[in-house]
């Protein structure tokens, strides 16, 4: 029988390979979710957030329920009543009350109570939404298209180029075949490449019919209007590949209008920027590379 000594000893060598267990894990999920922002099947809560703005409308949802729930349960509740205690068979000489006057102070003062505690934090949720938290580190106009996006960095030397659907012929040309991140229908040719933690604004606008920019895991959509420009902005706290869709009826491939934003280290930007000016597929490749490596060590939980 071991001592007390050798039992703690035992006991902490056993703690520290579970935390090593527990860091390797945590690695390889924060790695694994970095791919997680899509459309899954059969799914009923939001994608994950990846933006302090998406994170608020998640708990104002959840804020909201408080609320929808109760007041649905107990209308449920007085219709039954009225239901099975008013029906002609059980009350065939109805009541002739015209009014009650405690009644209808309480259904006058009760929804107005609600509406206030609803209307507080959604105004502050709508301002923080118009706020960007500092100024812009970078501009993007988006410009839609029937059916697809264009794309302007606006720097010192600016940088234009058009995102569409990604064609399944051409998946194995592109390096695309992993359809886990790169999902039929939502994966495109060139992606929106920013950088993580950084404050990015988005002008949108049209050249053709409404189309409309949105971004779940971001908790950004805005029309896209011919002739007008929107402007949205958002700051992704995580790395990863995100998708969104023209979220506005825009014509018959409306379906097939998908916008793909990869958020990077600020390294990883600013190299894939610097490639991109001169060999936009080149770069997009390396960019592709450099991500999947460091996936791969993170996989590894190093």
């Amino acid at each position: 029988m071991p001592g007390p000594d050798g039992t703690l000893r035992e006991t902490i060598v056993v703690m520290k390979r579970f935390l090593g267990s527990l860091t390797a894990i945590s690695a390889s999920l924060a790695a694994g979710s970095a791919f997680a922002a899509q459309p899954e099947p059969w799914q009923t809560r939001f994608q994950p957030a990846a933006t302090a703005i998406m994170e608020q409308v998640e708990w104002f949802e959840v804020y909201t329920l408080w609320f929808i729930i109760p007041i649905s349960v107990f209308v449920l509740i007085l219709l039954a009543i009225v239901i099975v205690r008013f029906r002609a068979s059980a009350n065939p000489v109805p009541s002739r009350t015209s009014h009650n006057t405690l009644i209808e102070v309480i259904w006058t003062v009760g929804p107005v109570v609600v509406l206030l505690f609803l209307a507080v934090p959604s105004f502050q949720l709508l301002t923080a939404q118009y706020t960007p938290p500092e100024d812009p580190a970078l501009t993007v106009k988006a410009t839609g298209n029937q059916w697809n996006w264009d794309y302007e960095y606006q720097i010192d030397e600016p940088l234009s180029f058009n995102s569409a659907m990604l064609q399944e012929n051409a998946r194995q040309a592109a390096g695309k075949e992993d359809k886990a991140i790169y999902p039929r229908l939502l994966a495109v040719d060139n992606e929106v490449v920013v950088p993580v933690n950084s404050t990015v604004r988005v002008l949108v606008t049209a050249t053709d019919v409404i189309h409309a920019f949105a971004m779940p895991a971001f908790g950004i959509k805005t029309d896209a209007v011919p002739g007008r420009i929107n402007e949205i902005w958002f700051k992704a706290t995580k790395e990863g590949l995100y998708y969104g869709q023209c979220s506005e009826l825009c014509g018959k491939d409306h379906a097939f209008m998908p916008i793909a934003i990869r958020v990077v280290t600020q390294d990883q930007y600013t190299t894939w920027l610097t490639a991109a000016k001169t060999d936009l597929p080149g770069a997009n490749r390396a960019l592709m590379a450099a991500v999947d490596s460091n996936k791969k060590v993170a996989d590894a939980g190093e």
